[in-house]
């Protein structure tokens, strides 16, 4: 399992608000490009959201389940994206130093990804979730940024 934190500038609140809408997961979720369809119960656990993976035009169309969603704490996924297979992904918040700790966790759980040597897993993880942690907390700090004027 790879766990990495970032210390973020935003309430819990805000990630927890951007954890709980299912159509920003392209946002902030590396390697996913676009959301198709979001369950209206997301992010209840066993609601689900689809989405694609890939670049176009080679995208592959799947799915990730919510497993657990602590709306205080964070949440726990499954997240599909076969030919490669499943992963379980939990994403835990915490108040710390004026803002929040975001902590990732992620490892495969089915499929061809588990046959990789853990060590190897790890690598490649490691940068990918370090990147989607800083998405998700732009993402957050932006919704308690003042809101722009537009030039005139």
């Amino acid at each position: 399992m790879v766990t990495l934190t970032l210390d973020a500038s935003c309430s819990p609140a805000q990630v927890l608000a951007v954890l709980a809408d299912g159509w920003t997961y392209s946002s902030w979720v590396v390697g996913t490009s676009r959301i198709r369809w979001v369950d209206p119960q997301w992010p209840a656990p066993g609601a689900r959201l689809a989405h694609s993976v890939g670049l176009w035009p080679a995208v592959i169309n799947d799915e990730s389940v919510a497993r657990r969603w602590v709306p205080e704490r964070g949440i726990e996924l499954q997240a599909k994206g076969w030919p490669v297979g499943e992963a379980r992904v939990r994403i835990d918040v915490q108040a710390h130093a004026g803002g929040s700790r975001l902590r990732i966790s992620e490892d495969a759980v089915k499929g061809p990804g588990t046959w990789v040597p853990k060590p190897l897993r790890s690598a490649l993880l490691a940068p990918r979730n370090r990147e989607t942690l800083r998405r998700l907390a732009m993402l957050a700090e932006r919704l308690g940024a003042p809101p722009t004027t537009p030039p005139r």
